[in-house]
Formats: C-alpha cells, structure tokens, sequence
C-alpha cells in the first residue's frame, strides 16, 4: 500500500500546512507549477517525490521532471501532465496519449480548480486535479488531495483545504 499526497501550482509557497500532510506519506507527487525552492524543500523530508514541470517552471526544474511523467504506483498505471484539460475538454495531443497508454488515473494541474472525475471513454480512467496549494492565482481556496493505492486501486481520497490563498 502506497498513501501519497497530490500537490499542483504551489508556485513557490510551501508552508507548514502543506508539510504537515507530507509526513507519514510514501509518495508525493506534483503536477507543475512548482516555483522556486518547493522542490528542494520537499526532497529534505527523503520522500519518493514524482511530477512534471509547468508552464512557469525553469531550467532547473525541467532538467528533473519531465512534460508526461508516466509510470506505475502499486499496480495501476499513472499518468502526470500539468497541463492536460480534463474528461471532454483534454489539451491538444492529451486524449490520443490516454488512448494509447490506458493508465488508471490520469493527473493534471495548471487550472488552479480541483476536479475528481471518471472518464469512461477511456477505460473509466480516474482523473485528478488537485487545484492549487499556493497563494497566486484566481482561487479563493488552496488544496491539495491525499489517497492510498493498493493492488490497482484506490481508496481513501481526501480533499485536503488549506486556507484562503490571501
């Protein structure tokens, strides 16, 4: 069993609120936008972190993460892009890539709105958008999601508020 903390558009604000649910957990993974020092500072808690860059993100973070990352978490395939749209409304390219890998959850960040839905034109995909973790942008509430994976599923998905973003 894995439990993992999903962040995205942290933008460089990571504060004790957003630690708090790092510890204890196997994995974090981040859907881009990351901004400078959250990277850094989540690789001090000597945690399996996983993500993608976003469209703000620089060098130094584009030569660690990827533009898809894909890979396998306990037995369901995952598939991470920051920009990536959702079930009906997918970024160019996005849909013909679900189509051929066929993960179990497909995550994407970018909107700063929190979605959790099924996409069942593709093998009823779970997707995830955790909306947005840190202070800049249009969203009036900052998240992030937890949930456990165990044998090709998951369970326990928590929809984690942390505040107002003022």
């Amino acid at each position: 069993m894995k439990k993992i903390v999903l962040l995205s558009d942290t933008h460089g604000h990571l504060d004790e609120h957003i630690l708090k649910f790092c510890n204890g957990v196997d994995e974090i993974w981040h859907a881009g936008d990351w901004g400078s020092q959250v990277n850094e500072t989540l690789m001090e808690l000597n945690i399996t972190i996983r993500g993608v860059f976003g469209n703000i993100d620089g060098p130094s973070i584009r030569l660690i993460y990827p533009e898809y990352n894909l890979f396998t978490c306990d037995g369901i395939k995952v598939i991470i892009k920051h920009i990536g749209g959702y079930p009906g409304h997918y970024s160019a390219g996005v849909k013909a890539k679900l189509a051929e890998e066929m993960p179990g959850i497909f995550i994407s960040g970018h909107s700063h709105i929190l979605k959790i839905m099924r996409d069942a034109s593709i093998g009823n995909m779970l997707h995830l958008n955790p909306g947005a973790a840190g202070i800049q942008g249009f969203h009036q509430v900052r998240t992030m999601l937890s949930f456990k994976i165990e044998n090709g599923k998951v369970f326990d998905m928590n929809v984690i508020e942390l505040g107002k973003r003022v």
